[in-house]
C-alpha cells in the first residue's frame, strides 16, 4: 500500500527535486510554493561542501515555519555573508539574527545555529550519526533526519506532521504512534535508497499542502479511496 500510494504521488506531481539551493538556477513549477532552488531528477546533491551546510542551516530554520520563510532567510544570510560555518561562525550574532527572523524565533534559532556550526566543524568531513546529532541542543528527530537524508545522503525516512495527517486518514499508522515507530514502518516495506526516500517525504509534503490542510479538501484528493 505505501509504496502504491508514492507511486500515485509521483505519478500526479512528478519529481520534487529537494533540497532546495540558493546557488541552484533549477526550479520546480508543479510545487506550491517556492520554485527555486529546486533540481527534479537530480540527486547528486549536495555537489559541494557549501550546499552540504546550507542544507544543515536550512533544516534547523524551518522547523516550525515555512519554506518561504526560510527562503528569505537564507536570501538575507547570503547578503551579509557566505553560508559557510567558519563565516557565519564570524557573523555578529545581532547580524544573524536580523537576517533569520523571517524564520521565526530568531533568538533560539541563532543559539541552534552557533552550537551546530561548532558541532558540524568538529566532525571535520565525516558523516555524523544520527544520535550525534541528536545530542545537539536543537536537533529534533525530524531535523537530524531531514539532514543525514538530504545534507549527507543516508537513507533515513523523514516523518513529519504530514506523514501522521496523510497515513493516519488512511488507516496504515495510529496518528499517536512515536516517532522512530512510523519511521520504521516505513523502512520495511520502502526500497531502502536515497532517492525514493527524498521523493516520498517531499511528495507527502507537497500532496498534504494542496489537500489535508486544517481544512481538508477530501473531495477533490487524489488519495480519498484510500482513507478511511
Amino acid at each position: 500500500m505505501f509504496t502504491e500510494i508514492y507511486k500515485k504521488l509521483f505519478k500526479s506531481y512528478g519529481p520534487q527535486g529537494w533540497w532546495p539551493l540558493l546557488d541552484h538556477k533549477g526550479i520546480n513549477p508543479t510545487k506550491t510554493g517556492a520554485i527555486n532552488g529546486y533540481h527534479p531528477r537530480q540527486y547528486d546533491f549536495p555537489q559541494t561542501e557549501q550546499q552540504r551546510f546550507e542544507i544543515c542551516v536550512g533544516a534547523i530554520l524551518t522547523q516550525n515555519t515555512s519554506w518561504i520563510q526560510v527562503e528569505k532567510a537564507l536570501q538575507n544570510l547570503a547578503a551579509v555573508t557566505s553560508i559557510t560555518s567558519s563565516d557565519l561562525k564570524s557573523l555578529d550574532e545581532e547580524t544573524m539574527k536580523n537576517a533569520i527572523k523571517p524564520a521565526g524565533y530568531f533568538n533560539q534559532k541563532t543559539k541552534k545555529l552557533l552550537l551546530f556550526i561548532e558541532f558540524y566543524e568538529s566532525l571535520h568531513g565525516r558523516t555524523p550519526t544520527r544520535d550525534e546529532l541528536l545530542a545537539v541542543w536543537g536537533i529534533g528527530r525530524e531535523t537530524a533526519d531531514s539532514i543525514l537524508l538530504y545534507a549527507f545522503n543516508i537513507p533515513t525516512f523523514v516523518v513529519d506532521a504530514y506523514t501522521r495527517r496523510i497515513f493516519s486518514a488512511t488507516g496504515l499508522i495510529d496518528k499517536n504512534a512515536d516517532y522512530n515507530d512510523i519511521q520504521k514502518i516505513f523502512e520495511d516495506v520502502l526500497l531502502k535508497d536515497v532517492a525514493v526516500y527524498q521523493e516520498f517525504h517531499a511528495l507527502i509534503v507537497e500532496h498534504a499542502k494542496r489537500y489535508c490542510k486544517t481544512k481538508p479538501d477530501c473531495e477533490q484528493c487524489i488519495l480519498r479511496t484510500y482513507c478511511h
